[in-house]
């Protein structure tokens, strides 16, 4: 009766309406479906996974949360961690900094370029540090030369001859060549020794000792320069270069957007643990893995208001402790900031890249999903971001713990297609 007392032109409007909320309806029940079905087939894979797990996964778009399920347990995050040395780096250093290498000389330029003194080759903490063709075959070509160096000693200082020693100095950093996890001796995980002049990743050829990394790399300089037809009439060795030494030389690094393009797609372990002693040396009052950890636990803790227990840079350690939804907030929080869009560029492309390369190729989360892998013994997680079939971007942390390595692979493959396909 109501419809009844309209005039035509009213009746077609609310006619009109009708049709437009029942267009409406089946999208918002499609949606909610798709919502349902995102949340029994997470929690169904979570179940079958065991009870040493959990995931949260959160729509930027929407900006609301999507699922969480066990997601405020703390668990190792294993190379996960990577990702909050990556964002201390970004926070404190900035994206467009860089590490130096530099010679320093004790002496004077006498004439016909003969150095008459010592030369001192300072590490920096530039984990690309070492010859071209190391760079070129480990690094696609990105990083430090040791050839640059001696040009800027031929070229611009006019050095022929040096009547004096070559000394490394790794005092930048503590020369400890491990971290936590091995009790801070050489660990094979890392793939190089940690020192503040690691020359090739921390060889050391035939040298021995506590700072044989420095005393390499100063036999390498010297070896370079003999090349390049400057004689030196003096040993390698390793020293701490005196005060007042004149600077002779300066090599900077690739920027720290650069480096953590290097260590996040492949997980480098060594790049990891460099940065972390890097961020203690600069801002934590000593270049060593406790003091770079208490620098990324503030940064962490005043940028995004969490609390993860951070021991390493690496996450080695399974003494490291973190939950899916911190992990998950941090993608979240820096969204759409300069620091997540170097994070976000830098992390592994499913079925393309990085540690993701051979995963979820030929699926809907190929292409769209990126993300940063962790493992270790009884370990595994995956996190990152995902272009959703419905257009959103979509940020996840999965965690599987306790169970073999290729299953929670598995499982987190198939929840990661799962988020991709919403």
């Amino acid at each position: 009766m109501r419809v009844q007392r309209f005039h035509l032109p009213k009746l077609s409007i609310l006619v009109c309406g009708l049709w437009a909320l029942a267009a409406l309806l089946p999208a918002a029940a499609r949606a909610a479906g798709g919502l349902a079905e995102l949340q029994g087939d997470l929690s169904h894979q979570l179940a079958l996974a065991g009870a040493h797990d959990g995931a949260y996964v959160y729509d930027l778009t929407a900006k609301q949360a999507l699922f969480s399920d066990r997601a405020t347990t703390l668990r190792p995050p294993a190379s996960v961690e990577k990702l909050y040395t990556a964002t201390a780096a970004l926070e404190q250093l900035g994206p467009s900094a860089r590490l130096e290498t530099t010679v320093l000389g004790v002496g004077h330029l006498a004439p016909g370029g003969v150095w008459e003194g010592d030369l001192y080759l300072r590490g920096g903490g530039d984990p690309t540090f070492g010859s071209s063709s190391f760079i070129s075959s480990h690094y696609g070509g990105v990083g430090t030369s040791v050839s640059k160096l001696v040009s800027q000693l031929v070229q611009v200082d006019g050095i022929h001859r040096i009547v004096g020693s070559i000394e490394g100095d790794e005092s930048y950093l503590d020369p400890l060549p491990g971290e936590p996890s091995s009790g801070y001796a050489f660990d094979p995980f890392l793939e190089g020794t940690l020192s503040a002049l690691a020359f090739d990743r921390g060889a050391s050829g035939s040298e021995r000792g506590p700072h044989a990394p420095a005393t390499y790399a100063a036999h390498k300089l010297r070896q370079a320069l003999t090349a390049d037809g400057v004689s030196v009439h003096g040993p390698s060795g390793a020293a701490t270069t005196p005060p007042g030494a004149l600077l002779l030389a300066a090599a900077p690094s690739p920027t720290v957007a650069e480096l953590l393009g290097l260590m996040l797609p492949p997980s480098d372990n060594f790049f990891a643990e460099t940065l972390l002693k890097d961020l203690g040396a600069r801002f934590g009052g000593a270049g060593t893995t406790a003091a770079g950890a208490a620098v990324v636990s503030r940064t962490i803790a005043s940028v995004l208001a969490i609390h993860p227990h951070v021991v390493d840079g690496s996450g080695l350690s399974e003494a490291d402790r973190t939950s899916p939804y911190q992990v998950a907030d941090l993608l979240v929080e820096l969204a759409g900031t300069a620091s997540g869009t170097v994070l976000r560029e830098h992390m592994a492309v499913a079925g393309h890249t990085g540690t993701l390369a051979q995963r979820m190729r030929h699926t809907g989360a190929s292409g769209r999903c990126q993300g940063k892998t962790g493992t270790l013994t009884g370990v595994s997680n995956l996190v990152g971001y995902c272009q959703a079939a419905n257009g959103h971007t979509l940020a996840f942390a999965i965690f599987t713990d306790g169970i073999a390595t290729e299953a929670a692979h598995a499982f987190q493959d198939h929840m990661a297609i799962t988020v991709a396909d919403y």
